[in-house]
């Protein structure tokens, strides 16, 4: 198994023995095992790292070109999250939404011309609902442009280690030109933790309020399993459904990419599955052979 290099760790330590309860009923993965992929293979990749060491645990067409999909709006907050370090933004400066930003397809918050909205909603906004409104908003604030911003999206990236990755827009919608691995995916998971640990809880979140409504998320994985407290999914056609997600627990700290799945359930079942596989104790020596989907 080869290592991704993280940015250095700042120790924390979780614990949640209700782990133990879950994964009570699991079997452990024997020597050879099927692990069913809900994905056809041109679309699909997937990797598993420990956070806390960089060794991968499992990976299949790890360095493989993909679309991102709304993936690409976990650069935009590192970007953002910067920007709220730096204090070139507090969580109460408002960006102004473009009529170019207004008019981006959903999903969206819907903006009348004029409007703005402060950072720590934007923030909610691009977590939970994936709001391409407000990353474009976001975009053109702190970039001037949205296209210099994507040219600075891919400079970070580069900083970070992410070797095959350009981005082209700072919401993750269709760009012929806009690519990614499930590798360097794995490489931003880890790094938005481990710069970001203050502002990584809203990765947590599964809703907001906005201006007295309700505004609910879709990442199914929180709540689903004991432990995972983010990140962010994505989909468009082209890439089929993505998702990033962290596992904190029990002492064990794990990004799981997916990438190409053929639905959201099929996606977040495969993630359930990888986590399981990666916390058994016979993981490291297990033979696993791949049921794709049928095409």
């Amino acid at each position: 198994m080869s290592n991704l290099r993280p940015l250095p760790l700042i120790q924390r330590v979780f614990a949640a023995l209700a782990l133990l309860v879950l994964l009570a009923g699991c079997a452990t993965t024997p020597p050879d095992s099927v692990l069913a992929v809900p994905a056809p293979a041109q679309k699909y990749a997937a990797i598993v790292v420990d956070a806390r060491t960089g060794k991968q645990l499992f990976e299949v067409s790890s360095t493989a070109q993909r679309y991102p999909a709304s993936l690409t709006k976990m650069m935009t907050l590192y970007l953002l999250f910067e920007a709220l370090e730096s204090g070139r933004v507090s969580k109460q400066t408002q960006i102004p939404v473009s009529d170019n930003a207004a008019s981006q397809p959903p999903t969206k918050l819907r903006f009348r011309r004029g409007e703005s909205i402060d950072v720590d909603s934007a923030i909610r906004a691009i977590v939970v609902k994936s709001a391409n409104d407000v990353a474009v908003a976001v975009g053109e604030y702190l970039g001037g442009s949205e296209v210099q911003f994507a040219a600075t999206m891919t400079s970070k990236a580069r900083q970070l280690g992410m070797t095959s990755t350009i981005f082209r827009n700072a919401s993750g919608l269709p760009d012929d030109g806009q690519m990614t691995t499930a590798r360097d995916m794995a490489v931003l998971g880890m790094a938005l933790r481990q710069r970001f640990p203050q502002q990584f809880h809203y990765f947590s979140e599964s809703d907001f309020m906005f201006r007295g409504r309700l505004v609910r998320g879709h990442n199914d994985m929180l709540g689903r399993v004991r432990g995972v407290d983010g990140i962010k999914t994505g989909y468009i056609r082209a890439s089929g459904f993505n998702i990033v997600t962290s596992y904190n627990a029990d002492g064990r700290n794990l990004i799981v990419v997916v990438m190409g799945a053929d639905s959201a359930r099929q996606r977040n079942d495969h993630v359930e599955a990888l986590i399981q596989r990666s916390l058994s104790p016979t993981a490291d020596g297990a033979k696993t052979r791949l049921m794709f989907a049928e095409q």
